[in-house]
C-alpha cells in the first residue's frame, strides 16, 4: 500500500472531562468527604471554624494539657527528651521548641500509617533528624530504642496512653462506631488479630474477665454470654448487639456500654496493660538522674497502675518525688476539646542519684 492510501492515524481520544470532588455541605458527615480539614494549610479558615465549634478536624489530633505537661516536665535548652507515644506531634512540637538549642527528642509510635505523616510534619516545621528523629516501636520498647540511639537515658519522659482522634475517627481503623467500618481496632493493622478475630474465639468466661478488667464494665456477664464466640464484621453490627442484649438501659447508658465494650477490646487486641506494666518497669533505668516523667491516662486501669508504679518507685527511693494527686484538664479545656474530659496527668522526678 502506498503512503498515499495509508489511513490517517487517529489521535488518542482526550480523557473525559471530571469534576473535582465537591465539598459536601457545610459539615460532612463522612470522614473521606472532609478534605478540607485533612489540607489544614490550605484550609485554614475550615479548619479554624471546626475547632471553634469544640470538634476535631478529620486527621488531626488536638494534644492535651499542653501547658500542664510542660509545666511538670520543664524542658530546658540541651534537655534529650523522649515522647513514647508520638501520635500527632503535638506534644513533641511543644517539647522541641523548649529544647532548642543543644537538645533532642526521640519520638516513638506504633503506627505505621500515621508516623510518617507526623515525622512529615516536624520535618516542615524545621525539626531536621539532629534534633528529633522517629521511631516505629510500641513504647515498650523504649530501652531498645535509647540503646541503638547511643542512649543510656533521657531527661524528660512523656507517654500519652490515649487513642489518637486520627484513628478514632478513621472509619477503617474500626476504633468507634462514629462511622461503619471493619471491626479491626489494631494500632498496626500489618500485626495480630483484629478484634473481630478475637471475638470470634474467646471464651465467655474470659470475656466477661476482659470487660471488667480492661473497661470496669458492670454488665460483664451478660455481655460476654451474648458476645463471645459470635461473628461481628462491622463496628455497627458490634455495637447494635451491645444494644439488644441490654435492652432496659436507657439511651445514654446503652452508648455507654458500648464505648466499654469497645475501650476493652481496643485494650485487648493491642495488649495495652501488658506494654504499659512493661514500660513502667523500665522506666526508671530510661531516666538520667533528676529526670522527670509524665504520663497522660485515660481510664481506671491505666491510672491505677502508673499510680501503684510511682508510689512504689518513691517508697524504695527511686523517685525523689511525685505528684500528689492527679492534674486534670482546666473546665475551659474540657468545653474546647471535649475528648480531653477523662485525662488525668501524672508525673515523679527520679532521685539525684
Amino acid at each position: 500500500m502506498s503512503d498515499d492510501l495509508a489511513p490517517t492515524p487517529v489521535p488518542d481520544a482526550a480523557p473525559p472531562h471530571r469534576r473535582r470532588v465537591r465539598y459536601s455541605g457545610k459539615n460532612p458527615r463522612r470522614f473521606e468527604d472532609k478534605y478540607k480539614e485533612h489540607d489544614p494549610q490550605r484550609y485554614a479558615e475550615t479548619v479554624a471554624k471546626v475547632i471553634a465549634s469544640g470538634k476535631t478536624p478529620a486527621g488531626t489530633h488536638r494534644p492535651i494539657m499542653v501547658a500542664e505537661v510542660l509545666d511538670v516536665l520543664a524542658p530546658r535548652p540541651g534537655d534529650v527528651a523522649a515522647d513514647c507515644t508520638l501520635g500527632y506531634g503535638g506534644h513533641a512540637q511543644a517539647l522541641l521548641a523548649r529544647l532548642l538549642p543543644g537538645g533532642r527528642l526521640l519520638g516513638l509510635d506504633a503506627d505505621p500509617l500515621e508516623l510518617p505523616k507526623t515525622e512529615a510534619r516536624l520535618r516542615a516545621a524545621g525539626f531536621g533528624p539532629d534534633v528529633f528523629t522517629a521511631h516505629r516501636s510500641n513504647f515498650a520498647g523504649l530501652p531498645q530504642v535509647l540503646a541503638a540511639a547511643g542512649l543510656t537515658g533521657v531527661d524528660l519522659l512523656l507517654a500519652d496512653l490515649g487513642v489518637s482522634s486520627m484513628q478514632i475517627d478513621d472509619p477503617a481503623r474500626g476504633f468507634s462506631v462514629k462511622f461503619n467500618g471493619p471491626l479491626d481496632m489494631r494500632m498496626n493493622p500489618s500485626r495480630g488479630q483484629p478484634a473481630s478475630a478475637l471475638l470470634e474465639k474467646i471464651r465467655p468466661e474470659k470475656l466477661a474477665e476482659l470487660l471488667r478488667e480492661n473497661a470496669d464494665e458492670p454488665h460483664a456477664e451478660e455481655l460476654a454470654t451474648v458476645l463471645a464466640g459470635k461473628t461481628f464484621r462491622t463496628t455497627t453490627v458490634l455495637a447494635n448487639a451491645i444494644g439488644a442484649a441490654l435492652p432496659r438501659l436507657d439511651r445514654d447508658a446503652a452508648d455507654l456500654a458500648v464505648r466499654r465494650v469497645f475501650q476493652a477490646l481496643r485494650i485487648a487486641v493491642n495488649d495495652e496493660f501488658s506494654a504499659l506494666d512493661t514500660w513502667l518497669r523500665h522506666l526508671p533505668a530510661c531516666l538520667n538522674p533528676g529526670g522527670r516523667v509524665a504520663v497522660l491516662t485515660f481510664h481506671s486501669g491505666e491510672d491505677r497502675r502508673v499510680k501503684k508504679a510511682f508510689t512504689a518507685g518513691q517508697r524504695d527511693g527511686v523517685f525523689a518525688v511525685i505528684a500528689d494527686d492527679v492534674i486534670r484538664p482546666t473546665p475551659a479545656e474540657r468545653y474546647a476539646n471535649p475528648r480531653s474530659t477523662p485525662a488525668k496527668l501524672r508525673w515523679a522526678r527520679r532521685a539525684a542519684n
